[in-house]
């Protein structure tokens, strides 16, 4: 059936495709129970059956540590199940709404029913997490599903083909492996909706196939996230909370603080506690550490040294880290100051352990300069001046913020997570991520004849002046 040893042809392709879009309705009329039935089956498959397994691959993929794989892979999908378990009566029930009273005699509601046939193309960097997690949305809804991971992590896209398979038909959820020809391939059928989790510029092309057959899509991208430490703000704390944020999976994090503003007072205060933290988190070498992972490969490892050795060469200092592994995918927790804002650690989404610091003096600033750029996924904020957080969410845009911490609004199933244009279009997570994977229908039911029938041809003065008396009153 294969065209390779991994990828299926474009007629297999079709053919599952075709499978589960005559399955479609069958899987949409199944009763909730089933629904429910079928995510604590997932549930058992993540959290008990293959966690091993997982775990393994991610150490094979990325030399990600076990500790990391739980907490931001296994529990980020466990806790997505257990919520939509917790609400999926709630959020499947039919919703009534009031009816105006110019159609007196009838009565209004929304009704979520699934889209159909879904793809899920998802990413590298938390592939469980980031493939997982919305399926759990797409299962909640009723559909239909089509995963293609990415193939820069082979070991835990083999996990996760045999994962699926233990739990759903191929008529209904299936994961296919591949390279870029079967996501071309993929992006050529009338799907429904595609959630598609990347980079802005593969989110282009994704949009522009789903254009071709008029399918929705849900984009979770990136972008550079930044994040401001004014002078109110605890530096210890800021410190330790970022250098979380900032080297956890290697930097390899779409929410990742990109860069910190941090006001010129608090700046060489700032650095010392990053290189007492770095310490503290990994040794003396967080190459030999543990607790750090790796970057995927060796591609993506040149490119963020390409981006240390070019901001060195404009001016930057390193104030900590720096190093690079000549024999294996590593590179240090690096931060860097007097960067050059020309410098591509400043220009592009840097997507690996390097935090450039820039200091300020005035915040009005800042928010100029954050605004002169893309809107982006996430933007952090370290203060404890009320003014100055209200001052900075007022005038700023992101998809979503965290105070006084960062990247922890992710795990929060009740906050709706997405970017804003070039960081992404449409939400996930809980209820946002069920309605992303739904189509909210619009039900209006007569009951007894209504006054819009007085008001039909043909159009006479009286009905005219109901008509008029209807436009102002009603």
């Amino acid at each position: 059936m294969e065209a390779s040893k991994n990828q299926l042809s474009l007629k297999d392709i079709t053919a599952i495709f075709n499978l589960q879009k005559a399955n479609q309705y069958a899987v949409a009329n199944q009763p909730i129970s089933e629904r429910r039935r079928k995510l604590k089956a997932l549930k058992k498959a993540v959290e008990v059956t293959f966690r091993s397994a997982i775990q393994e691959a991610l150490a094979k993929d990325m030399g990600k540590p076990k500790a990391e794989v739980d907490l931001t892979e296994i529990y980020p999908v466990t806790s997505e199940i257990k919520h939509a378990l917790s609400h999926l009566n709630s959020w499947t029930r039919k919703q009534s709404v009031s009816t105006p009273l110019a159609f007196m005699g009838a009565s209004s509601s929304i009704q979520y029913e699934p889209k159909g046939v879904c793809l899920i193309i998802s990413p590298w960097n938390f592939p469980v997490n980031l493939t997982i997690a919305p399926l759990v949305s797409a299962i909640a809804a009723g559909n239909t599903v089509i995963i293609k991971p990415s193939e820069m992590t082979p070991h835990i896209s083999k996990v996760m083909k045999e994962l699926i398979a233990s739990v759903f038909e191929e008529n209904e959820v299936i994961l296919v492996e591949g390279a870029i020809q079967t996501s071309t391939d993929l992006l050529s059928l009338p799907f429904n909706h595609i959630f598609f989790t990347g980079a802005p510029s593969i989110g282009k092309i994704v949009m522009s196939a789903a254009a071709k057959h008029l399918t929705s899509v849900t984009l979770e991208l990136g972008g550079k996230s930044p994040t401001i430490v004014d002078e109110t703000a605890s530096v210890k704390i800021a410190a330790k909370r970022i250098a979380w944020g900032k080297f956890v999976n290697a930097g390899q994090v779409c929410i990742a603080p990109d860069y910190i503003y941090v006001h010129e007072s608090k700046q060489e205060e700032l650095v010392t506690e990053f290189k007492k933290v770095i310490q503290s988190f990994y040794g003396d070498g967080a190459n030999n550490s543990a607790n750090y992972t790796q970057i995927v490969n060796s591609s993506h490892k040149s490119r963020v040294g390409e981006m240390i050795t070019e901001a060195k060469a404009q001016g930057a200092t390193v104030a900590c880290g720096g190093k690079i592994d000549g024999d294996s995918n590593f590179i240090e927790p690096t931060i860097l100051t007097n960067v050059s804002m020309d410098s591509k650690v400043m220009q592009n989404e840097i997507f690996g352990p390097v935090l450039p610091i820039i200091s300020y003096k005035n915040i009005s600033e800042v928010i100029d300069t954050i605004n002169s750029k893309e809107k982006p996924l996430a933007l952090y904020v370290y203060s404890n001046s009320n003014k100055d957080i209200k001052n900075i969410l007022k005038n700023t845009r992101a998809g979503g913020s965290c105070i006084n911490n960062n990247a922890v609004h992710f795990f929060n199933n009740n906050l709706p997570f997405g970017g804003a244009n070039n960081s992404g279009i449409g939400k996930s997570h809980g209820v946002f991520g069920f309605q992303e994977f739904s189509n909210a229908r619009g039900v209006l039911k007569q009951h007894i004849p209504g006054a819009l029938e007085m008001l039909m041809p043909p159009y006479t003065n009286f009905k005219e002046t109901l008509i008029n008396l209807t436009i102002k009153w009603f």
